[in-house]
């Protein structure tokens, strides 16, 4: 087991990881802590525990809008694949197959 110096809000943190996972956890740490500086710029330094529970939480919320984002991306390519089987019988579902592509590539673009 590998041990790892971290850290986050102006605090060092020794953190143990598997072998190998050190430089994911180094990375992972900065995420945190950009993070958490960008509350406390926000909200002030409300307490270590009270900023790393709002910082998790934010952390939670993005990971659920990525997940849904998947979801739809992953329904999205369904379509298009239904789209495409119905495109081989009959050229006007070319046009929507077009434009569901151009709605996905524009999302992409959003995010």
């Amino acid at each position: 087991m590998a041990l790892v110096n971290v850290t986050v809000n102006n605090r060092l943190y020794e953190v143990g990881c598997d072998d190998g996972e050190e430089d994911q956890v180094r990375r992972l740490s900065g995420v945190l802590d950009r993070r958490v500086r960008e509350l406390a710029a926000l909200v002030g330094q409300v307490g270590e525990a009270r900023l790393m529970l709002m910082t998790a939480l934010t952390l939670a919320d993005d990971l659920e809008q990525a997940q849904r984002d998947v979801a739809e991306m992953r329904q999205a390519v369904s379509a298009m694949q239904t789209e495409q089987k119905t495109a081989m019988e009959g050229g006007d579902a070319l046009v929507g197959l077009a434009k569901r592509l151009e709605d996905i590539a524009a999302r992409l673009e959003s995010t």
